[in-house]
């Protein structure tokens, strides 16, 4: 990636110019999260996959991006919509898959589900199922990092429906009172469950929510990865330079409901219609195709994925369930406990 002078307002300013190879990184991610999570429907209308499943189909710039501008050194924690950040974070396809399964082989040896992929190797802590309760987790982390000395950093992220809980705000307050290491990302995918933000907010520009605190905070097309990666650079840098948190609201959209059993019924035909007409993965293609000329890279990365996916699928349907001794281990456990006995 290089940069380029183009004129705003009569001044010459430093603009990016992605070349073939990081259109390309960002177009074979984000199609493997869509594959996968397409895939993942399948399979859960096939009753292989249970319990509650949320889907990232329409946010998969927002991973391409981010994972371009952090370190495998940071750390991130999100929500519940998590497949595709967990494996923008490099957890196998085959790992995440057997995880829905409930398998064995699963990231979570098959313990977790859907809502709650982790793992230490990846610097990813989940996948949480409580509505904003990662906010101060991720807080807490960023804390820790600020502790060590490190310039690492920890992406906390949540959704539009997560930014009305009273602990983002006890977060944010911690955060830029002890110059915190953290950078808070909302994926604004317009709607908290079944009820828009502008139903459930005074405040529909969720990024001047920041602003009570000082924080340096903005809105991003997360439609894009140009934008992301661009956003979630200049972030990084002042939080890395030890000035503290930063706050991006990037707006995106969800194609399919809340979770699977979600029908989608308080959305018209013609809002689904024109989000994805700015879908990121088609528009990307559409970048490769046109601009670079790509068709026999586009072509190869479409078998590939296709592979890896189909072999995902395989994995965990020949993976075995966890066996009933696995109930008791990796639980935290006090020795002395007194109050249950054998």
């Amino acid at each position: 990636m290089v940069e380029n002078k183009k004129k705003s307002g009569g001044k010459e300013k430093l603009a990016p110019d992605y070349n073939k190879e990081q259109y390309l990184r960002w177009y074979e991610l984000m199609l493997r999260i869509r594959r996968f999570e397409e895939r993942a429907l399948v399979m859960y209308g096939q009753q292989k996959i249970r319990g509650f499943c949320h889907v990232y189909i329409g946010q998969e710039a927002i991973t391409a991006g981010m994972e371009s501008v952090l370190r495998p050194e940071d750390c991130i924690v999100t929500a519940y919509r998590q497949h595709g950040t967990a494996i923008g974070r490099g957890i196998k396809p085959r790992a995440a898959m057997a995880e829905l399964f409930g398998k064995a082989t699963g990231c979570n040896k098959g313990k977790g589900g859907s809502m709650h992929f982790f793992s230490r190797e990846h610097r990813y802590f989940g996948g949480n199922g409580i509505v904003g309760a990662q906010i101060p987790i991720g807080t807490g982390i960023a804390f820790a990092e600020k502790y060590r000395g490190t310039d690492n950093l920890c992406v906390t992220m949540f959704g539009d429906g997560a930014a009305r809980q009273g602990a983002l705000h006890e977060s944010f307050n911690m955060a830029m009172n002890w110059k915190l290491p953290v950078l808070f990302i909302c994926e604004n995918n317009q709607y908290a469950m079944g009820t828009s933000v502008k139903r459930t907010s005074n405040v529909t520009d969720l990024y001047k929510l920041g602003h009570a605190y000082d924080m340096p905070s903005e809105a991003v097309d997360g439609m894009r990865p140009e934008s992301v990666y661009e956003a979630i650079s200049k972030a990084a840098e002042h939080i890395r330079s030890g000035k503290g948190p930063y706050y991006l609201e990037i707006k995106t959209y969800r194609y399919k409901g809340h979770s699977v059993s979600d029908p989608a019924h308080y959305r018209t035909k013609e809002e689904v219609e024109s989000y994805k007409e700015m879908d990121p993965v088609e528009q990307l293609e559409e970048t490769l195709l046109t601009r670079f000329k790509a068709d026999k890279e586009v072509e190869a990365i479409k078998a590939a994925v296709k592979l890896e996916i189909d072999e995902a699928v395989d994995f965990a349907e020949a993976s075995p369930f966890p066996d009933p001794s696995e109930l008791f281990t990796d639980n935290y456990l006090q020795e002395d406990y007194p109050f249950i006995t054998d």
